[in-house]
Parts: C-alpha cells; sequence; structure tokens
C-alpha cells in the first residue's frame, strides 16, 4: 500500500519513496533507537556527531537521526543515484538538507574522513531466499537492496573489513541484522578487530541492531 501512495511514515518523519529504495520498515526504527544516545552524547560532548549512513536509500535511518539530534551531521552512502535523489528530497522536504550529503559509492569505495557512527541497514538475505519472500517485498524492494550473497553475510564482511579507516577512535559501527544472524555477524566483526558493545531486539522480540566498538588491545 505505501507503495501505491509513493511515501512512507518512519519515526515520525514522512518519507519519499522511489523504485531505487527500500521501504523502511518498523523494525528499521530500532537501529535509530541503538544509535541515538550515543550521537546525542557526541554532539553535546564534541559539538558534532559525524554519521555515515551506508546504503542510505530514503535516507530514514540518516534523517531519523538528524531530525533527533541538532548537532548531527549525516553522509547517505549508496550506490543507486536514484535513491540518493530521493534522500536528498527527504532532507529538503524535511529542513535537514544542511546537515545531509549524499555520496554515490559502493560501500566505502569513495568514502573520506572519519566517522563517530557508522550505522548499515546492509542486504541480508541469502541470495536463495529471495524467491520466497513476501510478494510485496520480492516485487517491489529493490533487488540490491536484499541480496546480501550466498549466505546473505558477505556486506558485514565488508563493513567489518572496511570500516575502521573511517572510524573515530570511539566511534561505533551499528548494523541492522536478519534475526537469525547474530552470532555469526558478531564472529565477523570479532575476527576483525571488535567487540559486541550491545545488541537490541526489535518490536518482534528479534535480534535486531548490533552496536560494535573497537576492541581495546
Amino acid at each position: 500500500v505505501h507503495r501505491i501512495l509513493g511515501f512512507r511514515e518512519f519515526y515520525g518523519l514522512r518519507l519519499w519513496l522511489s523504485p531505487e529504495t527500500l521501504e523502511p520498515r518498523p523494525d528499521t526504527e530500532t537501529l535509530v533507537e541503538a544509535i541515538l544516545p550515543f550521537a546525542k552524547a557526541t554532539a553535546e560532548r564534541q559539538g558534532e556527531c559525524r554519521i555515515l549512513d551506508l546504503g542510505t536509500g530514503s535516507g530514514a535511518i540518516a534523517l531519523a537521526l538528524l531530525s533527533a539530534v541538532p548537532g548531527a551531521v549525516a553522509t547517505g552512502v549508496d550506490i543507486a543515484a536514484g535513491a540518493l535523489a530521493t534522500a536528498m528530497r527527504n532532507a529538503r522536504d524535511l529542513g535537514l538538507a544542511d546537515r545531509f550529503e549524499t555520496l554515490e559509492s559502493n560501500w566505502f569505495a569513495k568514502v573520506s574522513g572519519s566517522y563517530h557512527v557508522i550505522a548499515a541497514n546492509p542486504p541480508y538475505i541469502p541470495r536463495q531466499d529471495i524467491g520466497n519472500l513476501q510478494d510485496e517485498v520480492r516485487g517491489f524492494d529493490p533487488h540490491l537492496a536484499l541480496d546480501g550473497g550466498a549466505d546473505g553475510l558477505d556486506p558485514y564482511r565488508i563493513i567489518a573489513a572496511e570500516a575502521a579507516g573511517f572510524l573515530e577512535t570511539e566511534g561505533l559501527v551499528v548494523v541492522e541484522i536478519g534475526h537469525t544472524q547474530r552470532i555469526e555477524v558478531a564472529d565477523i566483526f570479532t575476527a576483525a578487530g571488535y567487540r559486541l558493545a550491545d545488541k537490541f531486539r526489535d518490536l518482534g522480540g528479534n535480534d535486531r541492531a548490533l552496536v560494535f566498538e573497537r576492541a581495546k588491545p
């Protein structure tokens, strides 16, 4: 039904959708909740909080955080130019465009600078499972935003391997996961030198957001 209307409410914000954007789900608000206290504290302590939103799509995660944290600035990264145009339209409509920039990039390929928070709701559906998804998801959500590779974990491997080069020393990497993936994703990040600092469950009681910090030597 939201595809017909062309927009979706997310975290109290009205967001426009386009064919290149994943429709933001209520479960993803869990990711925002996982980041919010740290983002607020960082902005208060340092005067700003720099957020990198990987696979930003409609801009949902970044814009929800910007609306709640006046001292935050965000860069939304996506491989789809159409998604970025939609994200920027949403930022303008919400009066957040002065604190939001978009970057067309395959994960970290064109990213520069350092961030206090690296957030991602990456594709995490195993490729062979995409055909089994609900019709409304399979038919309308862009496959690029769903396909997590053979085992659904490829994006986490990329983020775990590359995030450290763009993360402030005390920064956090916060990712949404499929509800069965907590152990595998935690293992990937632990092997890359991170520590699982916190985990958050969605409204259905499923593991949905994992918070990682750099492991102390």
